[in-house]
């Protein structure tokens, strides 16, 4: 099962240019967290500071219960050894074919047999529909299949933590619908914990269990993705329509004058790129495991979780939730968490104090979040084992 990640008061610099400051939040165990924001926001130094190849100046990052910011090098090593790692590229080595790519952990964590590492490699390249291809080098295959590989060997370990960078990049809007469910169907397999960096905004609002985004060097929200997803901040609301209007800016912030400009632009009838309000409003249902696979039961956690701190959250995200909670029932017989709505949490929980930070802007970092089978065939189907 996943373990639970906290960052407590999170501040990085390098030199005098500040990345991101006080960032707090906790990314629950066994659960889909996704976190947005425009480039240049730090969000990739983000997952390397989580890993210890960067470190904040300030604040806690909490793993399993240790802080890996107080710990020995080799505490740090060995608590590297729960996390698997998707980097934009892939990362592979260029000399190794990609059975020995995706061997490379086990043989340098492990003592494992070779025996034993051909059984485990194989299951992987498997799981990401890549058998077969496991004698190409790197430079011989496409780009979403080194993306894939990368996965392979992210998973080698088993790990209780994935960190998946830009899982988008290099990949046009089918493969990354596909790598997306290959990543809940392995939630739902092993229960781990992923927290997924990604620019991509059907990724984010289908996908994840929580949502959070930076901006401006600050965490202008994290918690369950229905808060993000009905959200009102102007930041917010601006980058998940993919619109002009609103602060963001092509290098930085933009000043109140050309706000004011580009808002007399949109009223006079210019277009502002965006998509119609109906493509972007309210919240999708959120992405399933594949049929015949287990029950994710990170959602179930969630569940529970959200109930609890469902009558702190603004009434929109409160209604989506339910109106979701509702959808499943009915369609599959289970009983939810529906069932502990309204009436049944005291608005005074010490829950709901956590979930209404959450529904604040950028000056109080969120803290909603804080708690309590794949389908290679259909992979090879549409990727194939050639170039693309």
């Amino acid at each position: 099962m996943g373990v639970e990640v906290s960052v407590e008061g999170l501040t990085k610099s390098f030199g005098s240019q500040k990345i991101w400051e006080d960032v707090s939040f906790t990314l629950p165990e066994g659960e889909v967290s996704a976190l947005l924001g425009p480039s240049g926001t730090g969000k990739s130094v983000f997952l390397k500071s989580l890993i210890g190849l960067l470190r904040p100046e300030r604040g806690k990052i909490i793993i399993d219960g240790t802080d890996i910011l107080q710990c020995t090098a080799k505490e740090l090593y060995e608590i590297r050894k729960l996390f698997g790692v998707l980097f934009q590229d892939g990362a592979l080595f260029g000399s190794m074919d990609l059975y020995d790519n995706v061997a490379f952990p086990l043989r340098e964590h492990t003592r494992k047999p070779e025996s034993e590492i051909s059984d485990i490699v194989m299951e992987k390249l498997e799981l990401t529909g890549l058998t077969g291809a496991e004698g190409k080098l790197p430079g011989e295959i496409s780009g979403g299949m080194r993306k894939r590989a990368g996965l392979a060997r992210a998973l080698v370990l088993d790990p209780e933590i994935i960190l998946v960078d830009e899982p988008d990049s290099g990949l046009d809007p089918v493969r990354t619908t596909y790598l997306a469910q290959l990543l809940i169907d392995i939630n739902a397999q092993i229960d781990a914990t992923i927290l997924i960096v990604t620019h991509n905004i059907n990724l984010a609002r289908t996908v994840p269990d929580n949502l959070g985004m930076l901006y401006r060097k600050n965490l202008v929200m994290f918690g369950p993705r229905e808060v993000l997803l009905t959200s009102e901040e102007p930041s917010v609301r601006q980058f998940l329509r993919g619109s002009k209007l609103g602060p963001i800016g092509m290098s930085e912030e933009k000043d109140d004058a050309q706000m004011r400009q580009e808002q007399a632009h949109a009223e006079a009838g210019h277009n502002d790129g965006s998509p119609g309000e109906d493509e972007v409003k309210g919240v999708p249902p959120q992405m399933q495991p594949t049929p015949g696979s287990p029950q994710r039961q990170g959602e179930l956690r969630r569940e529970k979780r959200v109930a609890e701190m469902l009558d702190a959250l603004p009434p929109e995200a409160r209604e989506a939730i339910r109106t979701e909670w509702a959808a499943r029932g009915h369609g599959n017989g289970r009983s939810t968490a529906a069932a502990h709505t309204q009436d049944s949490v005291p608005a005074e929980s010490a829950h709901a104090d956590s979930a209404t930070t959450a529904a604040e802007p950028a000056t109080t970092p969120a803290h909603a979040a804080t708690p309590g089978g794949a389908s290679p065939s259909g992979l090879d189907d549409h990727y194939g084992s050639g170039q693309h």
